[in-house]
């Protein structure tokens, strides 16, 4: 007894211990495709890249031979798919041989050739009795053809069918309807038909001629061939209705009836008719003209209003430039603006700016400039004075 409890103990205390990644056997096909999940390829996508065969690829990861068609490429194929994969090309190839079983056979024995299918078998025949190729009357491997009416099926007749007789039906309506438009059918007639024209105009003339006991004379034949004559047309103006109106015959104007007097001696004082009779006329005042004056060499440039330039240069002292009167106003760019004065009804205003100050965008328009500008001092600039007196010298030695 106590030999068995010893012997349940010893067996009791064998632990069996977690196998480790070396205790199993990794075949090559398991690391070829850990190599290829490792690269994200797919089997296609290595048919895509290397032009091999994805069944081929798949048949190296398995390590079967039989799956090619030619023994002979199959070295090839394991060595390109082992390069791709960055392994060792001759050792996997070793395993691909040692793994399949695969030989590499002489170039010129059966097994480096392609495959080749067996011998056909031998067909039978009706009741089961194995006929021969040399026999047969036909030929055995040619292709049986069936027949013309198993060929045939219902809906592609029925639809041939269908589309005969709508061909027919329109070809037979267009006749039909054909045949009735060029029909011509006569009907009898009991009234004599009558010549409503003379085919000759000539003819006709002679025959009355001859009728009336006339001759056909040459001025017969040129009335029968004058040309009928036309009415002249009628002209009238659009505007003769108003144009025949007499102011002094209707309306406000008309004359007083006032007897041995015109119009126009009736407006007279003293009734005495006048030799001409003035026409009043209105007319707009002209606004008045305003011109830049410069006092010192400055320069300036005016511009319209769409950007375009007017003027443009270097005033000298002295010399005027008459500012256009347009329907928006021109501006005014300067560089000396104290060189710069309007001249408006006599007098001067200004200066536009100070000595050395720039001045932009002014508007050249009269209100603009009697708004900013008051009329200029002559004692605060002797400039200005200067040109005024030689301007009023000028004007009185006229």
């Amino acid at each position: 007894m106590i030999g068995r409890i010893t012997q349940r103990k010893s067996k009791a205390q064998k632990v069996i211990e977690p196998r480790s990644f070396d205790d199993y056997e990794v075949r090559l096909g398991d690391a070829m495709r850990g190599e290829r999940a490792t690269m994200g390829k797919s089997l296609l996508d290595v048919q895509r890249e290397l032009r091999i065969k994805a069944s081929y690829i798949a048949a190296i990861e398995h390590s079967d031979p039989t799956v090619f068609d030619t023994p002979g490429f199959i070295a090839g194929y394991v060595r390109s798919y082992a390069r791709y994969l960055n392994m060792d090309p001759e050792q996997v190839f070793d395993d691909f041989c040692r793994e399949s079983g695969f030989e590499v056979a002489h170039g010129m024995s059966a097994k480096a050739s392609s495959k080749r299918a067996g011998p056909a078998p031998i067909s039978t025949g009706m009741g089961g009795m194995r006929t021969d190729a040399f026999t047969a009357p036909n030929t055995p491997f040619a292709p049986t053809s069936n027949g013309f009416l198993e060929n045939l099926e219902a809906r592609a007749l029925g639809s041939s069918l269908i589309l005969l007789a709508l061909i027919g039906g329109i070809g037979f309506g267009g006749w039909t309807v054909l045949k009735q438009v060029q029909q011509v059918q006569m009907a009898p007639m009991e009234q004599t038909p009558v010549v409503l024209a003379e085919l000759d105009p000539l003819q006709a003339a002679e025959l009355n001629a001859a009728n009336a006991g006339e001759s056909p004379a040459a001025d017969a034949l040129i009335r029968l061939y004058r040309p009928q004559a036309l009415d002249v047309p009628v002209l009238m103006a659009r505007d003769a209705p108003i144009s025949t109106l007499d102011p002094s015959a209707f309306g406000s104007f008309a004359a007083p009836e006032l007897p041995g007097l015109e119009f126009a001696e009736a407006l007279r004082p003293g009734g005495v008719a006048p030799q001409s009779q003035v026409v009043p006329q209105v007319i707009e005042l002209a606004a008045p003209r305003m011109e830049m004056v410069a006092v010192r060499d400055s320069w300036v440039r005016v511009s319209a209003a769409d950007g375009s330039v007017i003027f443009e240069g270097i005033m000298k002292p002295g010399q005027r430039y008459e500012i256009p009167a347009t329907e928006e106003a021109p501006t005014l760019r300067t560089g000396e603006s104290s060189a710069i004065y309007f001249a408006l009804g006599g007098a001067h205003f200004g200066p536009v700016g100070n000595r050395g100050e720039v001045t932009k965008n002014l508007p050249l328009s009269i209100d603009s400039v009697t708004d900013r500008f008051d009329v200029a001092n002559l004692d605060q600039d002797r400039d200005l004075a200067k040109m005024v007196a030689e301007l009023e010298t000028g004007l009185l030695s006229e």
